[in-house]
């Protein structure tokens, strides 16, 4: 079982960890933890190094894929010049996230979250879809008419609850306690597995609270400023709004 640090520090750019299991074939590493997060959500699987040593020498591989399986999550090391022979079970390792992406993808998974919730707040729009990369993404929902004023209303409302400077808190709830909250899962389709019996949640105090898995920001303003770039028709009542953060 892999310990997702991720899931209670989002903040964690290094990690040490120790190897349980050696997939040569797949050329991949199962951690007893990692602060990488393995994607899911719509939000992609961190990139990074991880790096051990090997007697007097430090082998340093970037990772090119990981995910999870089961309890488990599998890092994939990118193919080398020279023969590095993988790290045996039980050998000592520290990752290192590659930060500059991972903080994009948290100020965009924020504001895909304030997004959502001024859209149920104000519209009571369900989502139907997501998906994300570093400084942008797009979500879909179920909205009947979709209109350039409206757009630019929903661009600004965000916009203002960025700069409300709103906490971003994490929780993990029993299952049970969970279901008791109204709208947790604002999906349109429920798709937390019934096998999870603990769930996550984030909540944009004042705004927004939802079942997630995913890495955010503390507060609303590290995500800056937001901007519609498009929208258009997927259908009778699926309408998809496209959002991208300006660099900092």
């Amino acid at each position: 079982m892999t310990l997702l640090l991720a899931h209670t520090d989002s903040y964690l750019r290094e990690f040490d960890s120790v190897v349980t299991r050696v997939d040569n074939e797949a050329c991949a590493l199962v951690l007893n933890r990692t602060a990488f997060y393995p994607g899911g959500g719509g939000q992609p699987y961190d990139t990074g190094i991880i790096q051990w040593m090997d007697g007097d020498t430090q082998n340093k591989v970037g990772i090119t894929k990981i995910n999870q399986g089961g309890a488990d999550v599998a890092h994939h090391l990118a193919p080398t010049s020279t023969a590095i022979a993988l790290p045996s079970v039980g050998t000592a390792v520290t990752g290192l996230i590659d930060w500059g992406r991972r903080y994009q993808l948290m100020r965009t998974h924020t504001a895909m979250h304030i997004l959502c919730g001024v859209v149920w707040r104000d519209y009571g729009a369900q989502v139907t879809g997501g998906n994300m990369q570093p400084l942008n993404g797009r979500m879909d929902f179920e909205f009947e008419n979709l209109k350039r004023e409206l757009v630019d209303e929903i661009e600004e409302k965000v916009n203002t609850e960025v700069l409300a400077a709103r906490e971003v808190r994490v929780a993990l709830l029993p299952r049970n306690d969970a279901e008791q909250i109204p709208d947790l899962v604002r999906t349109k389709i429920n798709l937390v597995p019934t096998s999870i019996t603990e769930i996550r949640t984030v909540e944009i105090v004042g705004l927004d609270l939802q079942a997630d898995g995913g890495t955010h920001v503390a507060n609303t303003r590290e995500v800056g400023r937001l901007r519609v770039v498009d929208y258009k028709s997927k259908g009778r009542i699926n309408k998809r709004i496209r959002i991208a953060l300006e660099d900092s």
